[in-house]
């Protein structure tokens, strides 16, 4: 079977015609009763799909929580696979964020899990962990570039925890720029993409770290998952002054200013966050 095209090309189209915005699906307690739901796995599913029903072929992508499904154990699981299904009907695109990271056959079979065509779980990208070694992602890297699908590399997060990591310099120089660099190698492996397959978590709140420590986002040719958006505080400014010359890269990722709208609310707030996106990320 002809494998799809890659996930770069695939999510530049989506962000030139729904706007450069990817919603969380994060049905955590809070929300779950916040719509009046119980906390159990029917309360998911009518959360999830809901969120499915109401922006599927309407956002550029959209991206489960995978520890949020996975707190209500077997069936939270078949949750997360019917929502992945349901995504995939309404042609829209999914980034399960995951976070994995291992090494050898343990990085290889989490890339059959959620990369493989066919498997329960597969998405069209999810987010990886490279701190056991951005080598360690390899498994990952080559199952996505053979099937069409993306994978997005945890590199600048905005948790206090995450500097102690990602700001440390070693011979190589910081940590981040090496993660950075390696997905611009990643990249550089297959040319002629529009938007390269291998992306980047930077967050949206990270403020003048990206060139403190001599990021080059844009360098790097692919997207720009940007969670902090929105509720968590980043606007027009902090964008501009976080990602630059990168800024037509980022896919910014808004959950609880769309998601706290409730049920018969989705749409209309996903409007406002792809207007305030465009407006801020054109300046």
């Amino acid at each position: 079977m002809t494998p799809p095209a890659p996930f770069g090309d695939r999510l530049a189209d989506a962000m030139d015609a729904h706007g450069p915005v990817c919603v969380g699906i994060d049905p955590h307690p809070g929300l779950l009763a916040d719509w009046g739901l119980p906390d159990d796995a029917a309360g998911l599913r009518t959360f999830a799909l809901t969120v499915v029903d109401a922006l599927g072929g309407h956002v550029a992508a959209l991206k489960p929580q995978a520890a949020f499904f996975e707190r209500h154990g077997a069936d939270g699981v078949r949750v997360l696979e019917e929502v992945l299904a349901a995504a995939r009907a309404a042609g829209t695109l999914t980034i399960l964020d995951v976070k994995r990271g291992d090494v050898g056959s343990t990085m290889a079979g989490y890339a059959d899990a959620y990369l493989r065509p066919g498997a329960p779980l597969a998405a069209d990208a999810i987010t990886v962990s490279p701190y056991l070694g951005f080598g360690s992602l390899r498994p990952a890297l080559d199952l996505a570039r053979a099937e069409g699908r993306g994978v997005f590399v945890l590199a600048l997060t905005s948790n206090p925890e995450g500097a102690t990591v990602q700001h440390a310099t070693g011979p190589a120089g910081p940590v981040a720029r090496q993660m950075v660099d390696g997905v611009r190698a990643a990249n550089a492996a297959a040319p002629g993409e529009r938007l390269g397959s291998v992306g980047l978590v930077v967050g949206a709140t990270v403020g003048s770290t990206v060139a403190d420590l001599g990021l080059d986002l844009a360098g790097a040719g692919g997207p720009l998952l940007a969670p902090g958006v929105g509720a968590q505080g980043a606007g027009a400014d902090e964008l501009a002054r976080v990602f630059g010359p990168a800024r037509r890269q980022v896919l910014a990722h808004v959950s609880r200013s769309v998601l706290g709208a409730g049920p018969t609310g989705l749409r209309a707030a996903v409007d406002r966050g792809v207007a305030e996106a465009r407006a801020a990320l054109d300046r």
